[in-house]
């Protein structure tokens, strides 16, 4: 068996044709989803990047024990489980987190991997004495760096070497992607793991791909938005939003390369493959720009998911309703080269799906370290906030103290205990450190985006009458069951105590 598994950061499911967009022509992805089988209630689980990587890796849930961190000596990567089992893993990425402390021990579960160097604030070029006045001309406002933590300069550095197409990530990747199969595909047993960081800010494209999207913006470069409440002219929006439209182009142009390679080794009848996201991203929708401060509307949740396999390919083009998460990936890649998942797998194979209808789960549960539990049903949507997210109890529990760019501070570690082992941690005790809070004594979840949580307010949305999630609700009956569900999926995932008392609900 062979497989190809690729992931693009932050693709919008509602910017893809086949999922009803019409602003940003996606002429590979839609002629992909007429040869796979397409998932239409995908939702995440973990948020934001690595903590998704986190239950890729092992399917299950890691928001109710853990902020940002690496996997874990007790953790089950598919790669890892893969490996062992006689297949060649191989990770082509230029998602610099992996490199960092938060991610650093992602990459090295897999047989084989090469890195791409440049994106966002990896710190891949050097310049002792960047050009900062030009900087602040060239530059918009919003996206000057803010301190000497901020990545922004180090962003700005990085794009000094990217003048060419081919200098920049995603067509470096795609193409160190070709060169793997070049050498590997007639052979037999492997899976290639294909990651690209577009279209994550910032939405840096090439000129090709950005003139197709025209405003009548005229200041400095506006490509990168800050998490926070949108303030910006509509002429800003614009910017940022075409801005990005390009960058899915350009994703979409890359990928047609895959699907023209497949086509041209005839690779269909022996290779499976896989596209899919980590989450979405606000682009002023409700306000917001981001995806990690606000409440997790469907533009961040719910998010495309399409497969295909050589031995389902009669099902292609066709669509499944049953709900689904990211958690379902790691026992479905697992499955197509016939390894088991480990008991504490929480995700469902996904491969009989591919036959036809059948029901998975009833309640998915989603969210970040620290910030609202979310739940869906598929025909509502739950956000559910603690009374007082100043006054919560919130622990991380790890062996791995690490934050996104930083190893944990001594000042965190002193309040450490021991704690029992946890139903998925192999009989391994863990420490328990209490999370770091930011000045207004909110949870911060993870370094980097600043921290703290808005509109943390309990509501409903009904999604068959309310998609755009416009018109928030309360409803005793719907809360309640929702509610029972949740606690049910918590306890499966054997969720800490505070995990429940903090959203006041009945541990099971």
């Amino acid at each position: 068996m062979k497989t190809i598994f690729v992931l693009f950061d932050s693709l919008v499911r509602n910017a893809l044709g086949c999922y009803g967009g019409s602003a940003i022509p996606t002429p590979s992805f839609s002629r992909f989803a007429e040869r796979a089988v397409v998932f239409d209630t995908h939702f995440v689980g973990s948020l934001p990047c690595m903590p998704a990587r986190r239950e890729m890796h092992t399917g299950r849930l890691n928001f109710l024990h853990r902020s940002w961190g690496p996997l874990e000596p007790f953790d089950q990567s598919f790669a890892a489980l893969l490996t062992q089992a006689g297949v060649h893993t191989h990770l082509v990425s230029d998602h610099y987190h992996y490199w960092e402390d938060g991610g650093a021990t992602y990459h090295n579960r897999y047989s084989t991997w090469e890195f791409v160097r440049g994106q966002e604030w990896d710190k891949w070029k050097a310049m002792v004495q960047p050009p900062l006045e030009r900087f602040r001309t060239q530059y918009h406002a919003m996206q000057q760096p803010a301190g000497p933590a901020d990545g922004r300069l180090q962003a700005m550095v990085n794009r000094e070497f990217m003048r060419d197409e081919s200098d920049y990530c995603c067509p470096r990747t795609f193409a160190a992607g070709f060169e793997f199969l070049d050498a590997n595909r007639d052979a037999d047993n492997w899976l290639l793991h294909l990651e690209c960081f577009d279209p994550h800010e910032p939405f840096h494209a090439p000129q090709r791909f950005r003139e197709a999207f025209p405003t009548g913006y005229r200041g400095p470069v506006l490509d990168w938005p800050r998490y926070k409440r949108c303030a910006e002219s509509p002429e800003e929006i614009a910017e940022l939003r075409a801005n990005y439209a390009a960058l899915v182009s350009m994703c979409d142009a890359y990928f047609g390369r895959l699907l023209d390679y497949m086509d041209r080794h005839d690779m269909w009848k022996d290779t499976a493959l896989v596209l899919t996201t980590d989450h979405g991203f606000l682009l002023a929708e409700h306000d917001w720009w981001g995806k990690n401060r606000m409440p997790f509307f469907n533009e961040i949740a719910h998010i495309p998911l399409m497969i295909h396999h050589p031995a389902h390919a009669a099902q292609g083009g066709q669509r499944r309703q049953a709900l689904t998460q990211t958690v379902d990936l790691m026992p479905t890649l697992l499955a197509m080269h016939g390894v088991a998942a480990p008991a504490t797998c929480e995700g469902h194979n996904l491969l009989p799906l591919l036959d036809g209808e059948s029901r998975l789960r009833d309640v998915a549960l989603y969210g970040m370290f620290g910030a609202g539990t979310n739940a869906t049903d598929g025909r509502y949507t739950y956000f559910l906030y603690p009374e007082d997210m100043t006054r919560q109890m919130l622990y991380e529990y790890t062996l791995m103290p690490m934050h996104l760019k930083s190893m944990f501070h001594v000042d965190e570690l002193r309040g450490a205990q021991l704690a029992p082992p946890f139903s998925f941690t192999q009989g391994v005790p863990v420490l328990k450190v209490p999370a770091r809070r930011n000045d207004k004594g909110q949870p911060t979840g993870h370094q980097g985006q600043g921290g703290g949580y808005e509109d943390t307010t309990t509501v409903l949305f009904d999604l068959q009458s309310d998609y755009e999630q416009a018109r928030p609700f309360r409803d005793a009956a719907i809360e309640a069951r929702l509610q029972a569900s949740m606690a049910e999926v918590m306890r499966r995932n054997d969720a800490p105590p505070e995990a429940y008392s903090r959203l006041g609900l009945a541990q099971p």
